[in-house]
């Protein structure tokens, strides 16, 4: 069973690859959250509203967004990010217990001058989450699932005119893929052997 301890104990060992800053760049920041449910970890999951001007409008994500000039680091925008989006003050409820590889940004199929930090977290409790309205729905997603490859299917992808087969999972008809799926794998990949 992938336990909430199992994800934790893993972290620890891990060494994330971390791309340096670049002048122009943006960087943006996300909190992959874990409790433990009754089959083992869970992972918070977002479905973001639909919004033209959100490159990842209508897609599964973990909480989080922009790092801005009020925030110390990239840690501090997942836990601002995570508070604002979903109403959890991670310092006070969770214990951030690792960090995962930096992730070049794509979106709407195109290389954007981003990189997202992702950061890990662990609660044991976790209060009612009241979801702002760039959040359309809140997903607990057990970690078993996911770890679960014959749940793997491939999606098709449209744009400029081609046609695209890519990895996901669905998950109650919600597609999770891209940018979270690569985070999902390398996080998956340090306890599943």
């Amino acid at each position: 069973m992938l336990t909430v301890d199992s994800f934790r104990a893993a972290l620890g060992d891990h060494h994330p690859n971390l791309l340096p800053d670049v002048e122009g760049q943006t960087r943006a920041a996300v909190a992959a959250v874990l409790r433990p449910g009754k089959d083992g970890a869970e992972f918070l999951f977002i479905h973001r509203a639909e919004d033209p001007r959100d490159p990842w409008s209508g897609h599964m994500a973990f909480p989080g967004g922009r790092v801005d000039p009020r925030d110390a680091d990239p840690l501090a925008a997942a836990v601002r990010e995570t508070n604002e989006e979903v109403g959890l003050d991670l310092p006070t409820i969770a214990e951030q217990i690792g960090r995962l590889s930096d992730v070049a940004a794509i979106g709407r199929g195109r290389p954007m001058n981003m990189v997202i930090n992702p950061y890990v977290f662990a609660s044991s409790f976790l209060p009612p989450l009241i979801p702002n309205y760039e959040v359309a729905a809140v997903v607990w997603v057990p970690a078993s699932f996911l770890a679960d490859h014959r749940n793997r299917e491939s999606m098709e992808y449209q744009r400029g005119g081609l046609s695209l087969e890519l990895p996901c999972y669905r998950y109650r008809d919600r597609l999770i893929w891209g940018l979270t799926l690569g985070m999902v794998d390398e996080l998956l990949s340090l306890v599943v052997f």
